[in-house]
């Protein structure tokens, strides 16, 4: 047993792994400060339900017996934590390290990589196998609903079986560490790096597979990747020959249907892309060997992850979703989805950082113009800060301005809590109030405050 800190505790990526520690066995210590804000306040309890020790962010938790310091890509040297670590030369590992770690320990492990539906995909991975008693551990970046009852933080499921299934993030680099035994690629399109980049990123991906890879033809960045040494299994929507295909997509008051091989099956989530990730899911289960209409039968049980178009409630008529969408790609999906039903829409989108508005800002206003009717509304607050040190050369109003041009609603606001109180003033019954964001952990608080206070 060792005896571990996490810096930065409440981050979902972090969250997970230190539930795992504790569960595994070890003496598991952490801190946030978001913790020390008064925020946050569900992660902390259940962190410590499980016996995890929260600590402020003040160095406290860095003891001269600590075998290490685990800290995420955003945390920097100036954090207490960090500095007093430095000082009493206590190994620092980065989050990506000991996922790395753990994944390599179980023969069976699935990576699932792609710009958009990697949480989805991962958790409707975890459902299946976990439903058909074969005892997976799952590390994801969302809350998984169908495990919400259980103690700790849902974002993991624990057995000590031999598969593992996690998400491989791009953003960081961090793919590069995995050797899996199956190597899942969802898309790739524009998020944190260009394209060509992403490209090769996932190709190499895809040849370090030990088993057989999964791609998305209708994809056209990643349609072509292959592993020639391996079993390579594809999957599509569009219609396209592929290993697995789905057809007559409907969309049902509170779900999708869909046929596959003449067999028909609902998913209680709405949108396409919901069927692409299920037909993504299924056929990484078929290349551990289960049966594609067993694992499209148990996906009927699956109830999606927390923010991903999840429906906080319905008051006065009006309906408050809230949405993880923060790339071209996730906003064109979630807004797809949502214009297959009717009702006018009333979009909040908090942009969740300087550096990734300078990358894709525009690309994120073309893809909200795109699926936006003219009654629809699009509202932004300033970027969203989580502290550090950054260039603060783009504003929202920047990119409100720009969704005007292209003939858009588009309201700016200085503070959430304005952009708030507009949606709660104007938004009328039959109109759907869409809280869209990323990093921001008090995004769901903001969407019950709106749904009680419409």
């Amino acid at each position: 047993m060792t005896k571990v800190s996490f810096c930065g505790i409440s981050g979902s990526g972090m969250s997970a792994l230190a539930q795992i520690l504790k569960l595994q066995g070890h003496e598991v210590y952490g801190s946030d400060r978001s913790f020390d804000q008064g925020k946050d306040a569900q992660n902390k309890q259940a962190l410590e339900d499980i016996g995890i020790v929260i600590k402020p962010q003040d160095g406290s938790a860095i003891t001269d017996d600590l075998d290490t310091l685990y800290v995420s890509t955003a945390v920097e040297d100036t954090i207490p934590d960090v500095k007093a670590a430095l000082q009493k030369n206590i190994p620092i590992k980065k989050r990506s390290d000991l996922l790395a770690e753990i994944f390599h320990q179980y023969p069976y492990n699935i990576a699932v990589g792609g710009t958009s539906g990697k949480t989805t995909t991962t958790a409707m991975i975890g459902y299946i196998l976990d439903t058909l008693g074969k005892k997976p551990c799952v590390i994801n970046g969302g809350l998984l609903l169908n495990y919400a009852d259980r103690k700790g933080i849902p974002n993991i499921i624990y057995n000590k079986g031999d598969i593992c299934i996690i998400e491989a993030d791009e953003s960081d680099g961090s793919i590069e560490k995995y050797q899996p035994y199956i190597a899942l690629i969802n898309n790739i399109t524009l998020d944190h790096k260009p394209i060509e980049e992403l490209r090769k990123l996932f190709g190499d991906f895809a040849m370090r597979a030990h088993h057989g890879v999964v791609i998305n033809i209708d994809c056209p960045a990643s349609a072509d990747i292959r592993n020639p040494q391996k079993q390579n299994r594809t999957f599509s929507i569009e219609g396209k020959d592929a290993d697995f295909m789905a057809q007559d997509i409907k969309a049902l008051p509170d779900g999708t249907e869909y046929t596959l091989d003449g067999q028909t099956f609902r998913l209680n989530l709405i949108g396409k892309f919901n069927v692409a990730n299920a037909l993504a899911a299924i056929a990484a289960c078929s290349l551990l060997g289960i049966d594609k209409f067993a694992a499209a039968k148990a996906l009927e049980g699956f109830l999606g992850t927390h923010r991903r178009l999840e429906v906080i409630g319905t008051n006065k008529g009006v309906t408050v979703i809230d949405d993880f969408a923060h790339n071209p790609d996730k906003v064109l999906a979630s807004m797809s989805a949502l214009r297959s039903y009717p009702g006018r829409l009333m979009v909040m989108f908090q942009p969740h950082g300087f550096s990734p508005m300078r990358l894709m800002g525009r690309q994120i206003i073309e893809s909200f113009a795109q699926t936006m009717n003219e009654d629809d509304v699009l509202l932004m607050p300033e970027i969203y800060f989580a502290g550090g040190t950054v260039t603060r050369d783009i504003s929202s109003n920047d990119l409100i301005k720009y969704a005007k041009e292209l003939g858009k609603q588009a309201l700016f606001f200085d503070t959430r809590a304005d952009a708030g109180e507009y949606l709660k003033k104007n938004a009328k019954a039959g109109d759907r109030v869409v809280i869209m964001g990323a990093r921001d952990n008090s995004l769901p608080a903001f969407c019950k405050e709106i749904l009680e206070d419409l």
